[in-house]
């Protein structure tokens, strides 16, 4: 028997070792949960069920409201181009390319252009609007949905931008912060596409429907 218990003495607790902590577990727990939620909304997003929006593609139509509580709607903006901008509060490349977003907008406005701000992020209304008061945005931003974000192919990073000509169609789209020359070569490719012409006899019914 002394012999054992000099054996015991000398091994590792078994106790401390062999129980397992309850709040250890629920992490664990949590962080699996977690994990496991998070990849299926990043398969979801990039499942094939999501449209791929390619250039010379129609933008997807929407309504989403605005900052001011004003209920946007994108065909509204037919006959100007647009950046469409998505984008989050909590985005840092975001944040650097918003004061040339300003600056491009008060630049290339007077020649048609509309830039357009979705936010999509979790954060209030409130503040958001607090956000883009403090980087002096001069464009309207708008409350982004899922839903919005999936019509445009899910919107895996932010920013993402959509380039689209004055007649709707997506000429170009730009996935991650890039230089603001390139954003301005952009903006140029859209305006330089020509104006959409106003319904007529025979125009096919899809057209008078966009204007809707």
């Amino acid at each position: 028997m002394a012999d054992s218990n000099n054996v015991n003495a000398e091994s590792p607790p078994q106790v401390p070792g062999g129980r397992r902590n309850p709040l250890a577990l629920v992490v664990v727990a949590l962080v699996a949960a977690g994990m496991l939620y998070f990849g299926f909304h990043m398969a979801r997003r990039a499942g094939a069920g999501l449209p791929r929006i390619t250039k010379s593609s129609a933008a997807p139509d929407f309504v989403l409201e605005s900052l001011d509580g004003k209920s946007v709607r994108l065909s509204d903006l037919r006959g100007k181009a647009v950046l469409l901008n998505f984008w989050a509060t909590w985005c840092a490349p975001c944040k650097i390319e918003m004061p040339w977003f300003v600056e491009l907008q008060n630049q290339y406005g007077p020649q048609g252009l509309q830039i357009v701000g979705v936010a999509m992020d979790d954060s209030s209304k409130e503040d958001i609007a607090k956000f883009a008061k403090e980087m002096g945005v001069n464009y309207p931003v708008l409350l982004g949905k899922e839903a919005v974000g999936d019509a445009y192919g899910g919107v895996p990073a932010l920013p993402e931008s959509f380039f689209i000509s004055r007649d709707g169609k997506i000429v170009d789209k730009i996935m991650g912060l890039k230089g603001k020359s390139e954003i301005e070569d952009s903006i140029k490719r859209a305006l330089n596409e020509p104006p959409a012409t106003s319904p007529a006899a025979g125009t096919p019914a899809a057209a008078t429907q966009a204007q809707k």
